[in-house]
């Protein structure tokens, strides 16, 4: 049994795509990229600032199914650019606590607007 997770604290699906969905007591997001979803503007400026809004979209998007990013258990982080990394580490060290989730980061050649990071994470309910 599956269950949709919606929530206007994170930014709608751009396409024919859930926010996340609930599956066996595991929580799967789709790709969480830096949309203010209070405006649906997109946050522009530095890497460190996209990566901020991504993951508060994530986190967002987490607490919405019941769940939270200590309870992540693997991410995928899209880059657009590679030489980015150690900013974005940054940025996700500052949320990302002890025991770390496993991750994936990979350079891509685009991302949906444009943007410079996206993240999907699978959670613990």
């Amino acid at each position: 049994m599956t269950k949709v997770i919606r929530t206007d604290k994170a930014p709608a699906a751009i396409g024919p795509y859930s926010q996340a969905i609930e599956c066996g007591g595991m929580i799967y997001t789709s790709g969480m990229i830096p949309i203010d979803p209070a405006t649906g503007e997109l946050v522009t400026g530095s890497v460190e600032a996209q990566a901020e809004q991504a993951i508060s979209n994530l986190e967002a998007l987490l607490a919405e199914a019941g769940s939270s990013i200590e309870k992540a258990v693997k991410t995928t982080v899209f880059i657009s650019n590679m030489d980015d990394f150690g900013k974005i580490n940054e940025v996700y060290a500052k949320h990302f606590k002890e025991p770390y989730p496993s991750r994936s980061c990979v350079q891509v050649a685009r991302l949906p607007k444009d943007v410079a990071i996206e993240i999907e994470a699978i959670a613990v309910k």
